[in-house]
């Protein structure tokens, strides 16, 4: 697993999570949204599951989270995104990771990712 920071918008940030296979594990399917908390930087949030939001997700239309097929030579990822400032228009803190846990599995993983939020939605697995 891994993350990569998106383009921001003005009050909006986003981070790429991105799901790869083990060496030597086969192909396999995934479909949802992995659990996302906040890491290290701030008060603990929960990621709200949204199937689109300001910086990504599924396209209009697709109401489903689609199954994705992870293999070696095709990553998935999933947008994780949130505002930079609060209701107020003070900033927001700056967390530095990420704890991420794929869809259907146990195991949580903490991710290195740099996003200033006060909440954070998550959206579903997806080719990109």
């Amino acid at each position: 697993m891994g993350a990569r920071a998106q383009s921001p918008a003005s009050t909006h940030r986003a981070v790429r999570l991105t799901f790869t296979l083990a060496d030597g594990r086969p192909p396999r399917s995934l479909s949802g949204y992995p659990g996302v908390d906040s890491g290290a930087g701030g008060p603990l949030i929960h990621a709200e599951r949204t199937l689109r939001g300001a910086m990504g997700g599924l396209p209009a239309g697709v109401d489903e989270p689609p199954t994705v097929v992870l293999t070696h030579d095709a990553g998935v990822g999933a947008i994780v995104e949130g505002r930079a400032v609060d209701s107020n228009g003070n900033q927001c803190p700056t967390y530095t990771d990420l704890r991420v846990t794929p869809p259907n599995m146990t195991t949580t993983a903490t991710v290195a990712a740099m996003i200033d939020t006060c909440s954070l939605q998550v959206h579903p697995l997806a080719h990109y």
